[in-house]
């Protein structure tokens, strides 16, 4: 992970601790500040360390162009530790013979410094590193379709049943209904979608990228939570516009319609501004800024965290039940008309 920014030279010290490897950085190698720590369990006694510089390829829309960086290694002081430096190009691509690396590191030693060039890749693997969990969940956008049709349709029942009106109250019932039977819909269709397709993926020996227990079970709750909150939306604005084919027109136009442009990489920025910036949640790799990655979501970039783009749609559907409980409260009477 990146440390702050800084401009000009970094003291960096890397310390271990049975099992436990921190990193730290200071700007004058007197206060220092924790950049992460990791434990890796089952570490032997005796472990190798080093200095490495690596540099993302930069991209341009599909293409890309090979980057190179080096830095100056200098006070070098290792603690508890011995041995003699030696150069190695730690996953480099290698060309048809197998034999030579693609654009090889360099080192050069003098004077106590240590100079090193490299290039690549050091955060999460993309498309290239095999098949993403969130993939299994591509097609949850139009899964969402008939959820936002069953919820405005929901609201709109009142009227064809012959009522020309909806209390406030009434409204916000009907919201938790429609999100608590939205949430059960997704929790069961992921819960099922993800697991057997990671199943038939790993049966069928296709690479997979790892995930964990914890991320895996983000992704199902997650895409549930997702499910009721645009079901929410869909049921605020249906009261808001109270006609039931445009209220599921603009449900679909804020919430799958964005997505289905950021999976194409047109337009990967709504999913930070719209209702579709929660389908974050389902993300199995983290993006980071300091890696360039393809900006779709084939590419598994998201503009935001899981959390933050869940929070996005909830917000979005709460301001549209909260504008429409306050519109009926206002009308002084029961509520309004809907078709």
């Amino acid at each position: 992970m990146p440390g702050g920014p800084h401009n000009g030279p970094r003291w960096l010290r890397l310390t271990r601790s049975g099992d436990t490897i921190s990193g730290y950085e200071s700007d004058d190698g007197r206060t220092w500040t924790e950049v992460g720590t990791v434990k890796l369990t089952g570490l032997p006694e005796t472990v190798e360390i080093g200095l490495f510089v690596t540099s993302p390829g930069v991209l341009w829309d599909m293409a890309k162009a090979f980057a190179q960086a080096t830095a100056t290694f200098d006070q070098i002081t290792p603690q508890g530790a011995n041995g003699s430096w030696r150069h190695d190009d730690v996953g480099a691509v290698l060309e048809s013979d197998g034999r030579t690396p693609h654009h090889p590191g360099g080192v050069v030693e003098s004077g106590g410094k240590l100079i090193v060039t490299g290039g690549g890749d050091i955060g999460p693997a993309t498309v290239e590193g095999g098949i993403r969990a969130d993939l299994m969940l591509i097609g949850g956008a139009l899964g969402l379709i008939p959820v936002l049709v069953a919820a405005v349709t929901f609201f709109t029942a009142d009227h064809r049943r012959g009522r020309i009106g909806l209390p406030a109250r009434r409204l916000a019932a009907k919201a938790a209904v429609v999100g608590a039977v939205a949430f059960v819909a997704g929790l069961v269709a992921s819960g099922v979608v993800v697991p057997a397709g990671l199943a038939v993926l790993r049966a069928h020996q296709n690479p997979i990228q790892p995930i964990t227990l914890g991320t895996e079970v983000r992704m199902i709750v997650g895409f549930a939570a997702l499910t009721a909150a645009a079901a929410v939306l869909a049921l605020g604005l249906a009261a808001l516009v109270e006609r039931g084919v445009v209220a599921v027109g603009l449900a679909v136009a804020l919430v799958v319609v964005p997505y289905l442009l950021a999976t194409a990489g047109l337009a990967p920025w709504l999913l930070a501004v719209t209702p579709a910036a929660g389908f974050a949640i389902t993300q199995s790799v983290a993006t980071f800024a300091h890696v360039d990655v393809d900006r779709s979501l084939l590419g598994g970039y998201y503009p935001l965290p899981p959390w933050a783009g869940l929070t996005v749609t909830c917000g979005y559907a709460a301001l549209a039940l909260g504008v429409a409980i306050t519109a009926y409260r206002r009308k002084g009477r029961p509520g309004a008309a809907v078709s």
